[in-house]
C-alpha cells in the first residue's frame, strides 16, 4: 500500500465557468502571484455563482475600491470576466467570475509550464489555508497540471517520468526495486513556498505526480509518496509497474 499525504480527491461538481478570455503573456500569468489577487481569484474559483465587488470585499475584509483594482488587473490578464446585474433602482452591479483561461493558467503555472512556477506555488500557499478541504482542492489542481504537462514520450516510462521531474527542478534519481522503481528528489523547487504552507505545497506536488503518472502509462501506479523537509529535500516517490500480459 502507498504511504501518501492525501487520498484521491473526490470529483467535485463543476461551478459555472465563463468560456471567454485568454492569457497571452508571462506577465499576465504572474498576475496570480500577488497574494491579494490570489485570494480574490480563489474566492471566485470556489463560488458556485458570480460574485459582486461588494461581496468579494466583504469576504476578503477589504474596501471595495481596493478590491476593484485587483479584479480589473485579473480581468485584463484574461483570468476573470465582468458581467452586470440590475436589482431595481440604481446603477447595475459588477458581477465577477473566473474564465476557463484563468483555470488553465492556474494549472499550467502550478505544473511548471511557466517560469513563474515558484511564484504560483507561493500563491497557492497563501490563497489556501491548511485543512482537508483545501488540500484536496490543491491536489486536484496539481493533478490537472500533471495531466496536461508536455512530456517527451519514450520507450522507457521510468526515464520519461524522471525527465519530467527534473525539468520541474527536482533533481530526481531513480532506482529499480521489485515491481517498480523509486525516485529520490535531490531538491525542492517550491521550498520557499513550502516554508510558508508545507501542507499546500506537498499537496500540489502529490497532485502533479499523480497526473504525470496517469498521462504517461496506464501501467504506472503511485505506491508511495513520502514528503521530507523541503530545505533538506530527499522526498521519496515509489512507483509500481504492472507487468504486461
Amino acid at each position: 500500500m502507498a504511504r501518501e499525504r492525501a487520498e484521491v480527491p473526490a470529483e467535485k461538481p463543476s461551478s459555472p465557468r465563463c468560456e471567454t478570455g485568454s492569457v497571452e503573456s508571462d506577465t499576465d500569468h504572474l498576475a496570480l502571484a500577488q497574494p491579494t489577487r490570489a485570494r480574490l481569484f480563489a474566492l471566485l474559483r470556489d463560488s458556485a455563482e458570480p460574485l459582486s465587488t461588494a461581496e468579494l470585499a466583504r469576504q476578503a475584509g477589504m474596501h471595495p475600491n481596493g478590491v476593484r483594482i485587483h479584479l480589473e488587473r485579473l480581468r485584463r490578464a484574461g483570468m476573470l470576466e465582468r458581467g452586470r446585474s440590475s436589482h431595481g433602482r440604481g446603477r447595475p452591479r459588477d458581477q465577477w467570475s473566473v474564465t476557463t483561461a484563468g483555470i488553465a493558467a492556474e494549472s499550467a503555472l502550478a505544473g511548471g509550464a511557466d517560469p513563474g512556477v515558484a511564484a504560483v506555488a507561493a500563491w497557492l500557499a497563501r490563497a489556501y489555508p491548511s485543512g482537508e478541504t483545501n488540500r484536496r482542492r490543491i491536489e486536484s489542481v496539481g493533478r490537472e497540471a500533471g495531466l496536461s504537462m508536455p512530456v517527451t514520450a519514450g520507450s522507457d516510462p521510468k526515464e520519461t517520468f524522471l525527465g519530467a521531474l527534473n525539468r520541474l527542478g527536482f533533481d530526481a534519481v531513480a532506482e529499480d526495486v521489485a515491481g517498480g522503481f523509486t525516485c529520490t528528489l535531490g531538491r525542492c523547487p517550491y521550498r520557499e513556498a513550502a516554508r510558508e504552507n508545507r501542507e499546500a505545497v506537498c499537496a500540489l506536488h502529490l497532485g502533479i505526480t499523480r497526473g504525470l503518472l496517469e498521462s504517461l502509462d496506464a501501467g504506472l501506479q503511485l505506491r508511495e509518496f513520502v514528503a521530507k523537509d523541503p530545505d533538506r529535500a530527499g522526498c521519496l516517490i515509489g512507483v509500481g509497474v504492472d507487468e504486461p500480459d
